[in-house]
């Protein structure tokens, strides 16, 4: 089960905004039960992610969030900026290649220091920089799924109004997105139902996923809500919405759009009717709330679609996210064929 909620946010322009990133990684990584050296760890790429931002693209943000696979915890940090890019992101994490006049360690030294990194850097167009670290050096077992989100509240709010659930059941993977009318705490208590829903009943059918949290969500601002479940037995993607969730399947380039209907969950819904796509073991599965625009297309980032879906996650939002709302974006596709 996926519940990696929504990132902490921390702007980064000056080297006081790095700090401040680097206590509250070391403060969540306490949380975690992460030992001294690995906290330490952390720290470092923290700090280099965001000397980075600072001395190439002059500002970014730093997003963290907890992790946990296996009965592990970890930390996943995303640096995000729209700054001038790289020419050749792979040959920045060898030591001693560098753009500036710097001895060119940093990214060499956060390829040692992290357990997952992954990086998407176009020239003029920023930087998006995955790194992730678990609380121990044994190797932590990779699912059979990758998953990667933005989940983002608007500004001047601490609670997300959105939320999403990803829950791994056999061969069958069921994703579920929620975004609450309005926002703040009203809006993420709403939307956190349809995710209890799916939490303690992940057998059933995405229509019945639906229906229970129609009927759950009565009395509460409702929300629109939108349910995914990929079967790879019978190569099949079932799709459920209602609401303004979007999702889309990628297959070789090609974007399919899943038909969400008219409605408020837990206030009026007339139709739960569920839609079947073929699923092929290069597709991949898109879905958000309406605080990121539609009018994206990954064939427009060259390479993009074969990085982790935390860093497509995070580049869709960089570029489609709209400031004036609550926004989430979760990406979905199978690990062997995702870039690792």
């Amino acid at each position: 089960m996926n519940i990696l909620g929504q990132q902490t946010a921390y702007h980064i322009g000056e080297l006081s905004e790095v700090s401040s990133a680097r206590r509250a990684g070391n403060a969540l990584s306490l949380k975690l039960g992460f030992d001294e050296i690995q906290s330490g760890r952390l720290a470092l790429l923290i700090t280099e992610a965001g000397t980075n931002i600072g001395k190439h693209a002059k500002r970014g943000q730093i997003f963290m969030r907890s992790l946990s696979r296996n009965g592990l915890n970890g930390i996943e940090i995303i640096a995000v900026d729209s700054g001038p890019g790289m020419f050749n992101p792979t040959k920045s994490f060898e030591d001693g290649y560098s753009t500036t006049e710097t001895y060119g360690v940093g990214l060499g030294a956060i390829k040692r220091l992290a357990h997952e990194v992954d990086i998407y850097s176009e020239s003029g167009k920023g930087t998006v920089l995955l790194m992730v670290i678990w609380n121990t050096e044994a190797q932590v077992i990779p699912g059979q799924w990758q998953i990667g989100s933005m989940c983002i509240p608007i500004a001047n709010e601490r609670v997300c109004g959105d939320s999403w659930i990803a829950v791994d059941c056999q061969r069958m993977l069921t994703v579920l997105v929620a975004d609450g009318l309005g926002h703040g705490p009203d809006a993420a208590h709403a939307s956190l139902l349809a995710v209890s829903v799916l939490e303690q009943a992940p057998a059933n059918l995405p229509s019945e996923t639906l229906q229970k949290s129609h009927q759950l969500m009565k009395g509460s601002r409702g929300a629109a809500v939108a349910v995914a479940r990929v079967d790879l037995d019978t190569a099949e993607l079932r799709y459920t919405g209602v609401g303004n969730i979007s999702g889309c399947i990628y297959n070789h380039k090609s974007r399919q759009h899943l038909l969400s209907h008219n409605g408020i969950v837990g206030s009026h819904m007339s139709r739960t009717k569920e839609f079947t796509h073929a699923w092929c073991e290069d597709s991949m599965l898109v879905m958000h709330s309406d605080g990121v625009g539609t009018k994206w297309d990954i064939n427009n980032y060259a390479g993009l679609e074969s990085c982790h879906p935390s860093v497509i996650a995070a580049v869709l939002h960089r570029d489609h996210t709209r400031v004036r709302d609550d926004s989430t974006i979760v990406v979905i596709k199978r690990a062997q064929i995702a870039c690792q």
